[in-house]
């Protein structure tokens, strides 16, 4: 790690002065009764925390990071939420405040509350779950197809893994011994992503979850519900889907399978879309390590991943990235019975 990056480990950041008074404060103004309990909870890239009240269920407060969103995308991202949760798709949306509005400001800090809800992962080796989960993103899908965001970002696979690899050089975080194999090895990941981009063909872009993991989803008494939307935008349905994949490409197959049943149960489904999977998990290999290097200045990141700063992190990187493009040049995932 350079000296710059070390000083900027040792500078301060916007998020020292949410203390616990600030967040009590935020939250007792929209005239909760707050008890004066607070448990932070695990999040990264915002604050959110438990916060007790007086005879009532804890909300969840989250405070947005400063400068990641505009105010009119947070908006965006709550009118689709509230959308959602009016058509029955089970999202956790924020609340009403008693102005009516959904977005607090305390000082600096843009925040929204939300009920505490439980639940665990669902575990999607289990067919009935796919199965299930196809039929809410189906609806879900439904509901942001019927709209377009105005001021969230529209995903550009070209562009990012561009503007991720170029972040993540000019600003020093490539080891200089690595340089020469990732500078040759990112313009060939790029054409092979591009190639398969062509093959997939035009494609519509609706209004996403945007980062539909399993630890975005909360099961609990068989009730499935979708959390956290901060990272929604438009792009391609698939986008919503291939994150619920993982094992080898035959139970791939058979759990790509599973979603569609229970998608195409309420929503068409473009199976071109399927050549974006590979150009997409390398979006997002990239795009996971240019938002470390971004954050590095808060100083929660270098508590929570110090191995990200060591060499031998990014030579893993390297290879990482050597069989995605593997992956990129071999056969495209296949539902049971294509070939």
């Amino acid at each position: 790690m350079s000296s710059d990056q070390i000083a900027a480990n040792n500078s301060s950041h916007p998020y020292d002065a949410l203390t616990p008074d600030h967040i009590l404060d935020a939250v007792e103004e929209e005239q909760f009764p707050v008890s004066g309990r607070l448990f932070a909870l695990n999040s990264y890239e915002n604050r959110v925390y438990q916060v007790g009240l007086d005879d009532q269920p804890p909300v969840i407060a989250k405070f947005y990071r400063p400068g990641r969103w505009s105010e009119a995308q947070i908006r965006e991202e709550h009118r689709f939420s509230l959308e959602l949760e009016e058509a029955g798709v089970p999202v956790v949306a924020p609340l009403r405040l008693p102005s009516g509005d959904t977005l607090g400001r305390h000082q600096a800090f843009l925040f929204a509350l939300f009920h505490q809800r439980g639940g665990q992962a669902p575990d999607t080796s289990v067919t009935d779950t796919l199965y299930r989960l196809g039929q809410w993103l189906g609806q879900l899908h439904n509901v942001g197809g019927a709209g377009t965001f105005e001021h969230r970002p529209t995903m550009a696979i070209l562009p990012g893994i561009t503007d991720f690899s170029r972040y993540l050089t000019e600003n020093g975080w490539i080891p200089a011994d690595l340089r020469p194999a990732w500078d040759s090895l990112i313009p060939d990941l790029i054409d092979a992503c591009a190639r398969l981009i062509d093959q997939a063909g035009e494609l519509d872009n609706i209004r996403l979850h945007g980062d539909c993991h399993a630890g975005n989803i909360l099961v609990r008494e068989d009730r499935l519900l979708f959390v956290d939307l901060d990272d929604c935008r438009s792009g391609p349905a698939i986008q919503d889907l291939w994150l619920l994949l993982n094992g080898d490409d035959h139970e791939r197959s058979l759990q790509f399978a599973e979603l569609l049943e229970g998608y195409e149960m309420f929503r068409d489904f473009n199976r071109r879309e399927r050549y974006l999977i590979e150009p997409l998990r390398c979006y997002r290999q990239l795009s996971h390590c240019a938002w470390l290097a971004q954050r590095w200045d808060d100083p929660a990141f270098p508590r929570f991943f110090p191995w990200f700063a060591q060499p031998r992190f990014w030579s893993d990187q390297v290879l990482s990235l050597r069989e995605q493009l593997a992956a990129l040049q071999g056969p495209v995932l296949t539902l049971p019975g294509q070939y």
